[in-house]
């Protein structure tokens, strides 16, 4: 291990660029807060680029039996999370496309069912995009004021603002949590294993 961030993450607690890579490195183990959580959260967004990466439509398709979940699904799902807390709730804007116009009421895990019809550069174009708005979101937010900076939106369940510390503590554990699932899914398509 290294105290070196990922490749390609800037060590002045800036974002990496937009396209990142499935190229990893530990997170420093000594650095200001700020740069902790985009590090560690750099890290699992790569790691998610790292499980899907290589693979066709089909493999991003299979599941894991009895789980419905696939790695494009979580691909999806992870594009959709990124989107919503850093546009919705972060700037209390609208969806924007796709889920603006997904039914919801008729499928609630659209984000995860949809991506059956999406192809592996569909899916890869989508979370890209997505992640590029939130690396914006919060290096606006960071040079606004920091980690303390609230949200627009109120949380739903508590109905209170959330800083952009617990949103990019949430967003490590959210990618931490589906990179689990990915480990498993990518194994059983092509029996790749390991971080």
């Amino acid at each position: 291990m290294t105290d070196a961030p990922a490749p390609g993450t800037p060590t002045d607690g800036r974002h990496a660029p937009a396209r990142l890579t499935s190229e990893r490195g530990d997170p420093p183990h000594r650095a200001d807060e700020a740069t902790t959580l985009l590090t560690f959260l750099d890290f699992h967004r790569r790691t998610l680029l790292l499980k899907t990466e290589g693979l066709d439509a089909a493999h991003l398709r299979q599941a894991l039996p009895p789980s419905t979940l696939t790695l494009g699904g979580l691909m999806k799902h992870l594009a959709m999370v990124e989107d919503s807390w850093f546009g919705v709730v972060w700037h209390d804007r609208p969806h924007v496309e796709p889920w603006a116009s997904a039914d919801w009421d008729a499928d609630r895990d659209w984000d995860f069912t949809s991506a059956a019809d999406d192809s592996p550069e569909q899916l890869r174009a989508l979370w890209d995009e997505a992640v590029a708005r939130s690396q914006r979101t919060v290096d606006d937010a960071l040079a606004a004021g920091g980690l303390d900076q609230v949200s627009a939106r109120r949380h739903s369940a508590t109905g209170e603002p959330v800083s952009l510390r617990w949103v990019l503590v949430h967003m490590v554990e959210e990618y931490a949590r589906h990179n689990g699932h990915a480990d498993l899914l990518r194994e059983a398509v092509d029996g790749s294993t390991g971080e």
